[in-house]
C-alpha cells in the first residue's frame, strides 16, 4: 500500500477552507450592520450560545468581544434550562450559533428570550430553521463544503462563522473607537500588553528622579545617586536639562580631583531624550544601541525645544521588569 501523502492532504483540506471562507463576502449585508448596531447599543451584555463544534466557536465569539471591551460571556444551551438562564436579563443581547439552526438543545433558550423579549442575533445555514425564525436579526451563512473526506465534519463551516464574527468585532472596534490604550487595559497581563506599554506607563517621576543643580559638587552628586539608586543623576540649570553624570563619571572624576569639584566640567552635555508617548520597546532598543541604561523624558511642551525640562527617567530596570522585550 502506498504511503499516504500527509502534506498533500493537508494542504488540500487548507485549499478547500480557503476557497469556501471567501463566500463570507456575500453575508456582508443589512443584518450585519443591524448586528453592529444593536450590539454597539447594547446596555447590558452579549451572551453567546451553541451547541457542540458551534458552542466552541460561540464561546470564543465571546472571549474576543470581551478582549475589546464589550462585555460578553457564553452559556451552554442545556444549562438555561436548569438555572443558567437567570443570568440573561432583559437589557442583554443573545447571539446563538447553529450551522443547522435546528438543533433541539437550542429549544429552551429560544423559548426563554422571546418569552421575556431579549433580542436574538441567529447565525445559521438554513433559511427556515428553527433558530433564524426565533430571531430578531438573522445571519444567513452560505453553504460551504466541509474539509475532511466525508464532507460531514465541521471544518469549513466553523471556520467560517469564526471569521465572520472575528470580521464582526474589528467592525465594532471602528464604530467604538477602541485604541491600542484600551487594549491594554484588557490585555495587561500578555506578551501584547507587555509589548504596547508607552515610555509614560513604566517610566520614574516625581520625588524618584535623581536631579541636581549644575552649581553642585562631585561629591554630591554621588550622594544622590547612592540615594536614589539609579546609577545617574541628571543635572539642571535654570529648570533646564544641562546634563547627565553617571556613577562611574563621578568615581572616575574623585581620583584625581577634590570632591568640591563642581559636576559641570565632567558631565555629559548630551544627554539622550525620548518621548514619553513611544513604545517602551522603543526606548529599550535606543538604550541598546547606545549601550546606556537611561533616558530623560523631557514634557511634551519642551519635546522639540532647544532647552528641555526633565519631566521623568526611564530606566532598563525598569522596562525589563515590565517584561518588555
Amino acid at each position: 500500500m502506498a504511503k499516504a501523502n500527509y502534506i498533500k492532504i493537508a494542504k488540500k483540506a487548507a485549499a478547500t477552507q480557503i476557497s469556501e471562507l471567501r463566500k463570507v463576502n456575500k453575508i456582508f449585508d443589512k443584518n450585519f450592520i443591524q448586528a453592529i448596531n444593536i450590539i454597539s447599543n447594547c446596555k447590558g451584555k452579549i451572551i453567546l450560545s451553541g451547541q457542540g463544534k458551534s458552542g466552541r466557536i460561540a464561546a470564543k465569539i465571546s472571549s474576543t468581544l470581551s478582549s475589546v471591551g464589550i462585555p460578553s460571556f457564553y452559556v451552554h444551551p442545556s444549562e438555561t434550562t436548569h438555572g443558567d438562564s437567570g443570568a440573561i436579563e432583559k437589557k442583554d443581547v443573545l447571539i446563538i450559533v447553529s450551522y443547522s439552526g435546528n438543533t433541539p438543545e437550542l429549544t429552551g433558550i429560544l423559548k426563554y428570550a422571546n418569552r421575556f423579549g431579549i433580542k436574538i442575533i441567529g447565525c445559521a445555514s438554513k433559511k427556515d430553521s428553527m433558530l433564524l425564525k426565533a430571531s430578531d436579526i438573522k445571519i444567513l451563512l452560505p453553504k460551504v463544503r466541509e474539509a475532511d473526506p466525508t464532507g460531514m465534519v465541521p471544518t469549513s463551516s466553523t471556520t467560517l462563522t469564526l471569521l465572520y464574527f472575528d470580521c464582526l468585532a474589528v467592525a465594532l472596534m471602528n464604530k467604538l473607537k477602541f485604541s491600542k490604550d484600551k487594549f491594554k487595559i484588557y490585555h495587561s497581563g500578555g506578551n501584547i500588553g507587555k509589548n504596547l506599554l508607552l515610555v509614560k506607563d513604566i517610566m520614574i517621576t516625581g520625588n524618584k528622579l535623581p536631579t541636581i543643580s549644575i552649581n553642585k559638587s562631585i561629591n554630591d552628586a554621588i550622594k544622590i545617586i547612592n540615594k536614589k539608586k539609579l546609577g545617574l543623576v541628571v543635572v539642571i540649570n535654570k529648570g533646564f536639562v544641562s546634563g547627565l553624570i553617571t556613577d562611574g563619571d563621578c568615581r572616575r572624576a574623585i581620583k584625581n580631583l577634590k570632591k568640591s569639584n563642581k559636576i559641570e566640567n565632567f558631565m555629559s552635555r548630551k544627554p539622550m531624550f525620548i518621548s514619553e508617548n513611544v513604545p517602551a520597546s522603543k526606548a529599550l532598543s535606543v538604550m541598546s544601541e547606545n549601550k546606556i541604561t537611561s533616558l530623560c523624558v523631557p514634557s511634551e511642551k519642551t519635546l522639540n525645544k532647544k532647552n528641555k525640562k526633565l519631566k521623568a527617567i526611564v530606566h532598563v530596570h525598569r522596562i525589563l521588569d515590565f517584561g518588555v522585550k
